[in-house]
């Protein structure tokens, strides 16, 4: 064996059961949805048999998908903001203020974790209702909704929001724990205001956070349908919510599966958008 190559494999030697892994969870089950993507419906056991065609992606690119299309969107992108306002000063907070506690207050993100995500969204589902807890406290200052808050477009991105913020707070927190707080003292030194401070400074500074956490909660936000399918209803539904109808009651698998992979690329070019653009900013 010649020295380059053997020093090729050494060095690789601890990907390798990586590489395994995600040939096999990850890579594999790609290939059976593109696979299946490509095949023809059937009604009967298999769902999806020969001869292949492209009539799944033809339908599933109808202009009647593109207003789920659109809500799938404005959902994750709503989500991902939110998550954003909401997380930074508690990651900011928890790293400039913490003290002996950020340990707990770190603790205390990472709770809602150690419970079910389906119970979870069960339980924004009994807060919701007409007769809920929201709605009652709401109705004590004439704020109430009949029927409650669900079946709506704030009721899915709440629970959207809920369920990924802490993907946003970790990301953000390691961000600002490494920031040089004297760059800020620096700012207002040179005449800088606490709004202008925060937009040339703290915000570039901890701008590897914000890409890192946005993606986080970009990527499942916009493939998610557990939320979207208890929290909202038919005018609530999104590209997740709609496949999943395809692999169970429509038994349409290749309609699923062109949809999944439409998905997957759109996640891709977000992707690869907001790796050129932390690029550019950082």
């Amino acid at each position: 064996m010649r020295p380059v190559l053997r020093r090729w494999l050494k060095a690789n030697a601890l990907l390798a059961p990586t590489g395994v892994w995600l040939g096999i969870f990850l890579i594999a089950p790609l290939v059976v949805v593109v696979e299946f993507s490509f095949a023809t419906r059937n009604t009967g056991v298999a769902r999806a048999v020969l001869p292949w065609t492209a009539q799944a992606y033809l339908t599933a690119l109808d202009p009647a998908f593109l207003p789920i299309f659109g809500r799938t969107l404005l959902y994750a992108g709503a989500t991902t903001l939110l998550c954003l306002v909401l997380g930074f000063p508690l990651a900011w907070f928890i790293a400039r203020h913490g003290g002996r506690y950020r340990t707990a207050l770190l603790a205390a993100v990472l709770i809602p974790f150690w419970s079910s995500y389906l119970a979870r969204i069960y339980a924004w589902k009994a807060l919701l209702d007409g007769e809920g807890l929201v709605n009652t406290v709401l109705g004590w200052v004439g704020l109430d909704r009949d029927g409650g808050f669900l079946l709506t477009h704030g009721a899915v991105v709440l629970g959207l929001t809920y369920g990924f913020l802490p993907f946003m707070v970790l990301p953000l927190y390691v961000a600002c724990e490494r920031f040089d707080v004297r760059l800020v003292e620096a700012s207002h030194d040179l005449g800088h205001g606490r709004v202008s401070t925060f937009f040339r400074v703290v915000l570039p500074g901890v701008m590897s956070g914000v890409l890192a956490g946005s993606l986080l909660v970009l990527v499942p936000a916009a493939g998610d349908f557990v939320t979207p399918k208890l929290l909202g209803g038919v005018e609530q539904s999104t590209f997740g919510s709609v496949i999943d109808d395809q692999f169970r009651g429509g038994n349409n698998w290749p309609l699923g599966s062109a949809m999944a992979v439409l998905l997957l690329v759109l996640v891709v070019v977000v992707l690869v958008l907001r790796g050129r653009r932390g690029e550019d900013v950082l």
